[in-house]
């Protein structure tokens, strides 16, 4: 039955994005759909961009297994989509039209910077797409119940092919509708069975948080901070760290930045932002129930005998839910959450090529040619989408047995450590100059990959991804400790280096855009 449903729904989408793909020559319903969708439509598509596989099969995992520290974590991603609605969302979009190295080459024009942008967006997203690539064949394997490592990497090519074809065809419009149908389904599905796993525990949070401490085999430490970087130098600043990385990180990625340029109007953003924040809160609540329902009704080891790193707790949650006796709608219904995380992998990984292709078209090949006649800009954005997709699902099927945790937390360390502070101060800092810029993105991105791989997670503990050898010589589970206040540092040290010149003349600059940076006063495209 799941294979069926798998099937449909990858026609259907696949059909949608046919259906709504721009014409050759619209660079705009390409890259931002219009603005078209409404402000309801267009934060379910932010939300469902935001929600991705990594989320909820990882986040849901981390919360099954350590309880406390997950659910902070689940709770930071939300803060995460706040910060960015309430500080950047408008400042945003009153700045970009297509991509994110429009909104910094607003201030500071020229290729060097566009360059250097769709540079960061790649190193940003290459490893969160290997990441939901790789797993998708274990998880299909899981739901189908069918082994062989051919047949997983059968369906991780099959569906990377499933997400080029998304991102070139459907363009921005395209990926929004199969973003918005996925979000309807997890909450949808993920709902009931939030509602199934409290009914069983007699709608007594406290019952079900104490049913999951006594099936943990940790007692009451699954309820405190700490169980997970309990092997750490220092735990509570390792938790820390993690959470402020998560929070910095998680919203500036640049396919969630980019949703920002669909909105028409600053009013419009704002709406859709609350939607959005609102849904990715909601899933935060049916989240946290499921995962600690899994290990309240099985129990933390079956859990972590599944997947040592809980991806398949969900899952497992959903599936305890129902009971031993099991009718055809809850059968129907595990099929709709399964189909429903089927989804979210492939929408997640089509809005990042998107993304990925927006930029290399649009920042690195258009802006070498003056006056590029649209249809051929947007032949280039569907080919970067092809250029990105192949070697990223190649690489999935060499990294599909590996912990790929580390993949993912890099992916949030270049947002928190790069991305965000270049943002922050090219939108709120009038003395930023291009030289800072430019020290803020590559010393920010430098910093993270060369503390990377001496993390806990890479080396030096059971769940890394190279178990068997130890160079951790920076024991700490993300860089942010160190990163993320260098990234800020470069920017200001840039600045500050830069000539009188320089200064004088991005300090005008800055003054000239303010209203429209700050309030929208210049209308986009003008």
């Amino acid at each position: 039955m799941s294979l069926v449903a798998f099937t449909a729904v990858a026609t259907v989408t696949l059909l949608l994005c046919v259906m709504t793909g721009p014409d050759r020559d619209d660079l705009d319903e390409f890259y931002t759909g219009y603005g078209s969708l409404s402000p309801m439509r267009n934060g379910l598509a932010i939300a469902g961009d935001y929600i991705s596989a990594a989320t909820v099969l990882g986040t849901g995992g981390v919360i099954a297994l350590f309880g406390y520290d997950g659910i902070v974590l689940a709770l930071s991603t939300a803060l995460s989509l706040m910060l960015l609605m309430f500080l950047l969302a408008e400042p945003l979009r009153n700045t970009g039209r297509f991509t994110m190295g429009d909104a910094l080459a607003r201030r500071m024009p020229g290729r060097g910077v566009r360059i250097t942008a769709c540079a960061v967006t790649l190193a940003a997203l290459l490893p969160l797409m290997l990441v939901q690539l790789a797993g998708t064949g274990q998880l299909l394997a899981f739901i189908l119940g069918f082994g062989g490592e051919s047949l997983q990497t059968g369906c991780i090519v099959g569906l990377g092919v499933l997400m080029i074809s998304y991102a070139a065809i459907g363009g921005m419009k395209g990926t929004a509708l199969i973003q918005i149908l996925k979000i309807v389904m997890l909450l949808g599905s993920g709902t009931v069975v939030a509602i199934l796993i409290l009914n069983r525990f007699g709608w007594d949070p406290t019952a079900l948080f104490d049913a999951a401490a006594a099936k943990s085999g940790v007692g009451p430490a699954y309820l405190h901070s700490g169980l997970q970087f309990s092997h750490g130098a220092s735990p509570r600043l390792d938790m820390l760290t993690s959470e402020l990385t998560v929070v910095l990180g998680g919203a500036c990625l640049p396919h969630i930045t980019m949703r920002m340029y669909t909105a028409s109007t600053a009013r419009q953003v704002r709406r859709s932002m609350s939607w959005a924040v609102s849904g990715v809160a909601l899933f935060v609540l049916i989240m946290t129930v499921v995962g600690i329902g899994a290990t309240a009704l099985i129990g933390r080891e079956a859990i972590a005998q599944a997947d040592p790193q809980g991806n398949t707790a969900y899952l497992l949650g959903s599936r305890a839910a129902f009971g031993t006796d099991v009718s055809g709608a809850e059968t129907l219904l595990f099929t709709t959450v399964t189909t429903a995380i089927f989804l979210t992998v492939l929408a997640s990984v089509a809005g990042m090529i998107l993304a990925c292709a927006n930029s290399l078209a649009h920042d690195v090949f258009a802006a070498r040619v003056r006056d590029m006649p649209p249809r051929r800009e947007m032949l280039l954005a569907r080919l970067s989408a092809l250029a990105v997709g192949v070697p990223t699902i190649l690489l999935a099927t060499q990294v599909q047995h590996r912990s790929l945790q580390p993949l993912v937390t890099l992916s949030f360390c270049l947002g928190a450590s790069s991305i965000a502070p270049s943002l922050v101060y090219a939108l709120f800092w009038r003395r930023y100059t291009r030289t800072g810029l430019l020290w803020t993105l590559i010393g920010g991105a430098a910093s993270v990959l060369v503390l990377m791989p001496g993390t806990n997670l890479v080396s030096g503990s059971p769940g890394a991804a190279f178990p068997d050898a130890d160079f951790n010589w920076f024991p700490f589970t993300t860089t942010g400790l160190v990163s993320i206040p260098l990234g800020f540092v470069f920017g200001w040290a840039g600045t500050l280096l830069s000539s009188r010149t320089e200064a004088e003349e991005q300090r005008h600059e800055y003054e000239a855009l303010e209203g429209r940076i700050l309030a929208g006063a210049v209308r986009r495209g003008t």
